[in-house]
């Protein structure tokens, strides 16, 4: 019987049709900004959804040796991936909530993960826990301010404050609403009703200021910040410049180059119409690697772009599964050939821009990067393995 080879999640470059390419490097020095900025408070890093989609072990060895010593994740299973890249030492909180489960239980004491206890039962379940090996480990709790998802209200959370000092948390936190938008009035409301909701439980350290919430000018740090899409790159407000360094690079080699004449449709459904005689790109990458499939230019907004041979050229059509058309017409360089890598990210086309072209936001573009490409890791200016 013929023995397969072990899966990895990182493809061999010959047999990949594209290169993710993240800079831990700019990971490192936009925490380092944050962390600067909300100094004295500490700063800590959300790096669930697979870090955003960079990698979550990579990226959890990374800003450990840096020095971030907490860690914000969503499900267990990353949090072990967490515990297992970046060691005993930080502090790895669970984001949605506790399950009351053996297995579960277990897992959490064993790795030493602290689950964020998002409503009254889960802190009364958590103040029963007694594990039969090992202590206890702490905990977070979560206080709805006006998000009306997971956490306890401000009424409850007085009412349970003695519970609540039962269970020794170390961290009480709450999520904004709207911190993107500087002025919205929501973001004064939720900071008094976090202090109201936490007056009652003095000395326990507080935590409320998500990416955009470190630039508020109310500056809500309390104790702890924790950013996350801002780490990858990604703008914490869409109407102002970015202050944060890019982290992902995404490039793909042309696969195919053809000519159509003007009035030729390319794609599905027609969608793409050419209005004179147009030079075409294909590659290999499509709405199953990340790119939207509604990347595509309408009469009211452009769409979808790559960088070629330092010419910025239009999506052509619809994104396929596995495949994007780039009209290329206006690429003069005598080197365009099959094989010459476009950029579809870079510090030009960043998440956000693809995000706006595609009518949808940069987290769902980090998020969705495709297991398919051949990931690079760049760390003090040198590649390293995935």
């Amino acid at each position: 019987m013929t023995r397969l080879p072990p899966l990895t999640q990182s493809i061999p470059t010959p047999q990949a049709l594209a290169t993710l390419h993240v800079d831990l490097d700019a990971l490192v020095a936009n925490w380092r900004l944050l962390a600067a900025r909300a100094a004295p408070a500490a700063c800590a890093a959300v790096i669930k959804a697979d870090a955003y989609g960079t990698g979550i072990a990579p990226a959890a060895q990374a800003l450990a040796a840096a020095g971030c010593n907490t860690f914000f994740v969503a499900h267990l299973s990353e949090a072990l991936r967490v515990r297992e890249a970046a060691g005993p030492a930080p502090a790895i909180y669970l984001l949605n909530g506790l399950i009351d489960h053996a297995d579960t239980l277990a897992a959490l004491t064993h790795g030493h993960i602290r689950p964020v206890l998002v409503s009254p039962e889960q802190v009364r379940a958590w103040t029963n826990y007694r594990p039969r090996h090992g202590t206890r480990p702490s905990c977070a709790v979560q206080i709805d301010t006006g998000m009306n998802r997971f956490g306890l209200g401000v009424i409850q959370t007085e009412t349970l404050a003695e519970t609540i000092r039962e269970v020794s948390p170390s961290l009480l936190m709450t999520h904004f609403v709207s911190s993107e938008y500087r002025d919205d009035p929501l973001n004064e409301r939720q900071i008094e009703r976090f202090e109201r909701a936490t007056a009652r439980l003095p000395g326990i350290p507080r935590s409320m200021a998500n990416s955009s919430g470190i630039f508020l000018p109310q500056q809500p740090f309390f104790d702890l910040v924790r950013p996350g899409y801002a780490l990858y790159g990604g703008n914490p407000f869409p109407d102002q410049p970015n202050p944060m360094r890019p982290v992902v690079r995404l490039t793909a080699p042309i696969l195919q180059l053809r000519e159509v004449e003007a009035g030729e449709t390319v794609g599905y459904n027609a969608q793409w119409t050419a209005k004179r005689r147009s030079r075409l790109a294909v590659i290999g990458v499509g709405y199953a690697d990340g790119i939207p499939r509604n990347a595509m230019a309408t009469e009211t907004q452009p769409g979808g772009e790559a960088i070629v041979l330092g010419t910025r050229c239009p999506f052509a059509g619809r994104v396929s599964m596995d495949i994007i058309v780039i009209d290329v017409t206006d690429v003069t360089d005598a080197a365009l050939a099959p094989g010459v890598e476009v950029e579809l990210l870079n510090d030009v086309i960043t998440v956000d821009d693809l995000a706006s072209r595609s009518k949808t936001i940069g987290y769902e573009i980090l998020t969705s990067l495709g297991r398919r490409y051949h990931r690079v890791y760049v760390s003090q200016g040198r590649p390293t393995p995935p």
